[in-house]
């Protein structure tokens, strides 16, 4: 798969490689689609000077923020392709590009933010990370997108009922359509970049995000009802492209994934207090947060468990994560 692309982009990485010999550093370009100051962004910042220090720094890293390099369905590629060094990317992105990946976009998988990161930081999430190897990427940590919850220009959202004939926004994934299929609305996968100007226009009533993304794309002016039902608590991963790793040494790599461990705890820190502030942003723009009653939202999503843990693994990983204390 992409043999020969791959060819010319390890030729172009091997030459710079080479080249910062010279310089005795190699700077690494990481994309992220968020604004300069979100979570992710600044825990990959914080990744760079940690992975520089542990470097005598021969590494460093550069973060092109709010989507400089491309919204995230194209910076995928552009890393598979070694274009992009490293990118922050949502797993949810990925599509069912990578079979255990898909369970953590699964509606509802994770009970609460304490599972959530007990499930990531335990054998089960370490599994999940090994397996993007093979879509040409190397997973180094998680990092906390929080939970996601509809949102909308019409009206609150207190059960299925009421998500009836509107159009959501969500990302370019076979999960999330089916997702918002099966609670009686309908998906309309677009870039994150387009969804402001999408709801202000009415091509679409809605989307689902959690807080700080409501809040910093712009979305609580243009649709002032937030429902929290919490649907989604889909993983961040950093990533670095499979034919920059394998330009680097081993004892490099290992160094690699020490600062992206540590850069971990930063971004929830981060995260937690985002949330808070994001939370009392939109509300002081005038947005209504109600709360809803999950059990009908949480029956409504059979089909798509069917359909999608139909192999033995996933469901052995599903039941794993579900025996998870927390």
């Amino acid at each position: 798969m992409f043999h020969l692309p791959k060819m010319a982009a390890l030729a172009v990485v091997a030459t710079s490689i080479m080249m910062s010999s010279v310089s005795a550093q190699t700077v690494l370009r990481s994309s992220d689609t968020h604004p300069d100051g979100y979570p992710t962004v600044e825990a990959v910042k914080k990744f760079g000077e940690i992975l520089s220090e542990k470097t005598d720094g021969r590494y460093s890293v550069e973060v092109f923020h709010s989507a400089q390099l491309g919204q995230e369905a194209d910076t995928i590629e552009q890393t598979q392709f070694g274009v992009i060094d490293m990118n922050r990317i949502s797993i949810g992105a990925f599509g069912t590009q990578v079979p255990e990946a898909t369970v953590t976009q699964l509606p509802f998988i994770f009970r609460s933010a304490e599972h959530f990161h007990n499930v990531l930081d335990g054998e089960v999430g370490q599994e999940i990370l090994a397996a993007f190897d093979k879509v040409d990427v190397v997973a180094l940590a998680f990092y906390d997108g929080g939970s996601r919850s509809f949102y909308n220009s019409e009206k609150p959202i207190t059960s299925p009922d009421d998500m009836a004939g509107l159009k959501f926004r969500v990302m370019q994934s076979d999960i999330f359509v089916d997702m918002v299929g099966a609670l009686g609305a309908n998906a309309t996968p677009m870039p994150y970049g387009e969804v402001y100007s999408a709801i202000q226009t009415g091509v679409i009533e809605g989307a689902e995000n959690n807080f700080p993304s409501y809040d910093t794309a712009g979305h609580a002016e243009v649709a002032k009802f937030y429902s929290l039902d919490e649907h989604l608590m889909v993983p961040e991963v950093l990533v670095v492209s499979k034919i920059v790793w394998d330009g680097i040494s081993p004892e490099d790599q290992a160094l690699f994934r020490e600062a992206a461990q540590e850069s971990v705890a930063i971004q929830r820190e981060l995260w937690a207090q985002k949330e808070v502030e994001s939370k009392a942003a939109v509300e002081a723009l005038g947005a209504t947060i109600n709360e809803v009653d999950k059990a009908p939202f949480i029956e409504a999503m059979k089909p798509v468990y069917d359909k999608y843990v139909t192999d033995p693994q996933l469901q052995d990983l599903v039941a794993r994560i579900q025996a998870t204390e927390g």
